[in-house]
């Protein structure tokens, strides 16, 4: 038997009214605020995002600024935050909010949804937290929850069971005399803070008594989730050439992954590859082992990155801009590539200081 449904929006409320964690956006219902909060926490952590989200109200307060500005000063305070996608489609929607909108943040969650880069959840989630409506929200957390709440079998990314999820989900939302912006809220929280996808704390969790995954000690079991697919090894050699106190970096080509950000020349090579040196052509690798080497992922690739310090031959063509490292300082860089910018400026410190 499934739990009276209308019991635990209360539960729930009462629960975030006296846990709730103290959040920079949680400090105002500004659906600017609100946005950007929600796109920078999709595939993130609440810990990684909260210096990234107080830097970039700082430098953009107001959606109008955001659409002004320069795309490469958006993606410097974006850098690290990786999927970067995220924040293009980002100030494509501010520019038809200053556009379209006069620039007010629309409130009706038809003219959210319509938004570049806002799904149903994003827009779910604005439309409850900075407007009060009683709209649904369904991310990692929420299905969490509702599978283990209710015991919903079956792989949550099926259509059938993800519109069950939905409909209880606004059933929830929906509740007379709830507010729905705590109820969202507290569904999120919930699952980040107790019902875990390892170890969940069910003692701690206000629901428990409703919970029909506890009461049959199945917890584990759900959700239930197709397994991952396998991952693909990769491996790159990025490439620091040096003229004139100047070094080659390139900017990603639009379209592409990471697009708009800047790398140090490199291309892949196959995993087992001996002798990386013969294929950097049309440059010249200047010692046999890298200077740095570490291993990175992206989405299912694990990825062997080798940075090697190398030379451009004489009358050579580059394909890039020649750029000191001050200037290299203020451009946004791959995670990866800015590791090896890192290790550059280390080393320029230590032989400028050994001389």
């Amino acid at each position: 038997m499934l739990p009276p449904i209308s019991r635990v929006p209360v539960k729930l409320v009462t629960w975030f009214e006296q846990n709730a964690r103290d959040l920079p956006w949680r400090r105002s219902n500004d659906p600017y605020a609100v946005w950007v909060s929600e796109i920078m926490l999709q595939q993130t952590q609440v810990a990684t995002v909260i210096p990234y989200f107080e830097r970039w109200m700082r430098a953009f307060p107001t959606v109008q600024s955001f659409a002004a500005a320069p795309r490469e000063g958006t993606l410097k305070l974006w850098e690290g935050l990786g999927y970067y996608t995220r924040v293009a489609n980002a100030q494509r929607a501010a520019g038809e909010i200053v556009a379209k909108h006069g620039g007010r943040f629309p409130s009706k969650f038809e003219d959210i949804l319509a938004l570049p880069g806002i799904g149903r959840y994003t827009a779910g989630a604005i439309s409850s937290i900075a407007f009060g409506q009683p709209r649904p929200i369904l991310d990692g957390n929420v299905i969490r929850v509702l599978t283990r709440l209710f015991a919903i079998a079956g792989d949550p990314r099926e259509k059938s069971v993800n519109a069950r999820l939905w409909e209880l989900a606004e059933k929830l939302v929906s509740t007379k005399g709830i507010d729905p912006s705590k109820l969202n809220q507290a569904l999120m929280e919930l699952g980040a803070l107790v019902c875990l996808p390892r170890q969940p704390q069910c003692d701690k969790c206000p629901v428990r008594g409703y919970c029909v995954a506890f009461r049959d000690g199945k917890v584990a079991m759900y959700p239930a989730t197709a397994k991952r697919e396998s991952a693909t090894q990769r491996r790159f050699i990025a490439l620091v050439v040096k003229e004139q106190g100047k070094f080659l970096v390139r900017r990603r080509a639009d379209g592409v992954v990471n697009a708009g950000l800047w790398e140090f020349p490199n291309l892949e090579i196959p995993v087992t590859t001996k002798n990386p040196m013969s294929l950097a052509a049309p440059f010249e690798i200047t010692s046999a082992a890298p200077f740095l080497s570490f291993r990175h992922s992206i989405t299912r690739y694990r990825i062997l990155l080798e940075a090697f310090h190398a030379t451009r031959p004489e009358g050579t063509k580059s394909d890039g801009v020649w750029k000191t490292m001050s200037q290299m300082k203020r451009l946004p860089f791959t995670a990866a590539h800015g590791r090896i910018l890192k290790a550059v400026g280390a080393l320029l410190v230590n032989k400028a200081s050994s001389k």
